[in-house]
């Protein structure tokens, strides 16, 4: 998960978060932080938090795509959710520890972001 996606512009980037740090079990975290960045400038522009609908198999990939998200980064998550993220053409990156979202961000921005492994099993 070092890499960096290579684009210009902004983006908006997803994670799910309990008690201001990455919530490791991805469909269950009590909000979203949701970051829109600059990917020339390398910077958060703005950050904003969003409660989640109930969890429900789906339905939060779909819920992020409508609120613009090109990136969820996560600690873990089911295949599963990877592949309808994908169809909803956001991409996905995992393992990724329980840091804050603005220090997360920052760290794939700056192309320095570490994983681990993946902390969902199904």
């Amino acid at each position: 998960m070092s890499t960096k996606k290579e684009s210009t512009g902004t983006l908006v980037i997803a994670l799910p978060v309990a008690q201001g740090k990455l919530c490791m079990h991805f469909g269950h975290c009590e909000q979203f932080a949701l970051l829109d960045v600059d990917t020339d400038a390398r910077s958060i522009l703005k950050t904003r938090e969003l409660t989640p609908p109930a969890h429900e198999p789906g339905l939060l990939p779909r819920w992020l795509h409508e609120q613009g998200v090109n990136i969820v980064i996560a600690g873990g998550m089911g295949g599963r959710a990877q592949a309808i993220f994908a169809q909803n053409g956001i991409d996905v990156l995992v393992g990724a520890p329980p840091e804050t979202p603005e220090t997360l961000v920052q760290s794939y921005l700056d192309g320095t972001l570490q994983s681990g492994p993946n902390a969902c099993d199904h």
